[in-house]
């Protein structure tokens, strides 16, 4: 088996990029939770306030801790999407649920963008062991 270290280098980059853009996700989500508490007229919601930790923890950290590996994994594009969709569900279902507060109503659908958030994103991981497993097996 031959290794390239443009592969390795390829793969850093990647997951690396993904972390950034996860970044740059939750800074935007930072500014648009400070900007609605702002013009929220005395009433907070912590929903509103925490919305930008979901990309922050759930896709830049994962994403930089990938790039700083030794085994420097690259998830497929099926699983990352999958992932992608479910850190996308829940930060807008959170974003969601903090409007709701602040303006004093609720919505028993809601639940419904933790269930699904947390099926895309255990679908992805999933989907990413699967293939490892495979990789592996092929490997040898």
């Amino acid at each position: 088996m031959t290794l390239f270290t443009s592969d390795i280098d390829l793969t850093q980059k990647i997951n690396t990029a993904t972390a950034v853009r996860y970044l740059s996700v939750s800074a935007f989500c930072l500014i648009v939770g400070i900007v609605y508490e702002f013009f929220g007229k005395d009433v907070y919601s912590g929903y509103m306030l925490l919305f930008f930790m979901i990309p922050l923890v759930g896709g830049a950290l994962p994403f930089f801790i990938l790039s700083k590996t030794r085994l420097k994994l690259l998830p497929t594009t099926h699983s990352r999407y999958l992932y992608h969709s479910g850190v996308a569900t829940l930060t807008v279902g959170c974003a969601v649920k903090g409007a709701l507060v602040i303006y004093g109503t609720s919505n028993k659908l809601l639940i419904y963008y933790l269930y699904i958030g947390c099926l895309f994103i255990g679908a992805g991981i999933t989907a990413f062991v699967v293939d490892i497993i495979i990789r592996s097996a092929k490997a040898k």
